[in-house]
């Protein structure tokens, strides 16, 4: 039975995932490559074969003349990692569907975007990144679905593929982001703290941010007591990049939450915070 035809079975929809790449079941390998089912873990995810990927997905939305333009690409960057194919796959598809009329243009991104294979909406949340036509407003309110995205993978592509966008559009990133943190989603909350963290992960540093974190305060303070873990690491984590580069003013921030509440979440996250700082006190 083909791949594309056979039922996922319950054991592989269920799976907790594989430690090494090499303990990938035949099955789960297969099915991802086809892009039936979802990763479930960061060993699968970088276990994908982004061309082969592209083998299955782009005949399947009528895109099959393109499979080999694309892998000429890829090929040209064999070697250079994930995130470094994963931006190209994007700009790629982003010239394919801007030579489409409006209609197609607007389906094949439905279905790029709403497709089954986390991967395949990395590819998407990219489509977005590239765009450079679009204004800071434009392009977030586009990201905002791949933000919400129940799958790690999209929501971390997601705030890097705009990374760039909102470091060149700061000052109106923060003005927007004031309203994403108080969002009811923890995804879209923390979004708004993890992509304008000063120095990320995977990512170019944020100068602005780095020299004047205070400049990001308004939406910091709205999450200082958040309820989500999540969102917790998130402002630990934005704090302990400046820590780095300003430990005086997270030092005095850190005080400032802690005497405004006595939260167990803000407690939480002002250990995260301090944790460079205290790292480097007891190396002394």
């Amino acid at each position: 039975m083909e791949i594309e035809s056979a039922i996922v079975e319950d054991w592989v929809l269920n799976r907790k995932g594989a430690r090494k790449a090499s303990d990938i079941p035949a099955e789960v390998a297969e099915l991802l490559l086809a892009g039936r089912i979802e990763s479930v873990n960061l060993t699968e995810w970088l276990a994908v074969d982004h061309a082969i990927l592209l083998q299955h997905t782009l005949p399947a939305l009528g895109l099959g003349e393109a499979v080999s333009t694309v892998q000429s690409e890829l090929e040209r960057a064999k070697g250079q990692g994930i995130m470094k194919l994963l931006p190209l796959i994007g700009k790629k598809l982003f010239e394919l569907l801007a030579d489409l009329e409006e209609d197609r243009r607007g389906t094949l991104f439905h279905a790029l975007s709403s497709h089954r294979s986390d991967s395949v909406r990395c590819w998407a949340a990219y489509v977005v990144g590239v765009n450079d036509s679009l204004s800071i407003e434009e392009k977030l309110a586009q990201i905002k679905p791949f933000a919400a995205d129940p799958h790690f993978g999209v929501r971390e592509i997601a705030w890097m593929a705009v990374r760039g966008s909102i470091t060149q559009s700061l000052e109106g990133s923060i003005h927007l982001f004031q309203a994403w943190v108080v969002d009811s989603d923890e995804n879209i909350r923390r979004f708004a703290i993890e992509s304008t963290r000063p120095r990320g992960v995977w990512s170019k540093h944020i100068d602005e941010l780095k020299q004047n974190p205070a400049r990001a305060l308004q939406l910091l303070d709205r999450v200082k007591a958040d309820r989500s873990k999540y969102v917790q690491d998130s402002v630990g984590n934005w704090l302990n990049d400046a820590s780095k580069s300003n430990p005086g003013w997270v030092l005095q921030v850190c005080q400032e939450w802690l005497e405004a509440t006595d939260s167990k979440a803000t407690k939480r996250i002002v250990t995260k915070a301090k944790r460079t700082i205290e790292k480097k006190r007891a190396a002394n």
